[in-house]
């Protein structure tokens, strides 16, 4: 391969990684943006349309400054890491059990668990012979929020998947 040739390929591939990184962090910027603005919509709710500094600050960043002041006024890399860490498992941990919990409490049961692969079993199991064929196994993307179903190899149209 020619060196101008491995040049063009090398910079193809360090702006992709480049390009990413930058979709990643607008992606975080804009979520981060968006909760700050349902915060100040909210305190200025609560404010006749107005808000002053105090409630400002107030809105902005009242959970990292309880984290200080939980922390003797001072919050080391470690302790912030750990908050967020639990913070995101904890937000993970809520979306889980509101996806099995069939009754409501608030609590994850075998039961629940059996009831979620059996729902799932049956969107997979197209034809309701109680078996998974390779041929009725989702095509492409994994499974989850973001599922891609295909009737590839399929006789059974009515079932209204897609």
């Amino acid at each position: 391969m020619r060196k101008s040739t491995k040049l063009a390929l090398a910079f193809v591939a360090l702006a992709g990684a480049v390009g990413t990184t930058a979709y990643a962090e607008n992606n975080a910027s804009a979520k981060m943006r968006d909760g700050m603005m349902m915060r100040l919509d909210k305190a200025m709710k609560n404010s006749n349309g107005t808000i002053t500094f105090d409630q400002f600050s107030d809105a902005m960043n009242a959970r990292l400054k309880k984290l200080v002041a939980d922390n003797g006024g001072k919050l080391t890399v470690a302790q912030l890491a750990d908050a967020l860490e639990k913070a995101r498992f904890e937000r993970m941990a809520k979306r889980i059990i509101a996806r099995y919990d069939t009754k409501g409490d608030g609590t994850l049961t075998t039961e629940d668990i059996a009831g979620r692969e059996k729902k799932i079993f049956a969107m997979i199991d197209r034809n309701n012979d109680g078996k998974i064929e390779k041929g009725e196994l989702p095509k492409g993307r994994r499974f989850g929020r973001h599922r891609q179903w295909s009737d590839e190899g399929n006789d059974n149209d009515d079932d209204g998947m897609q």
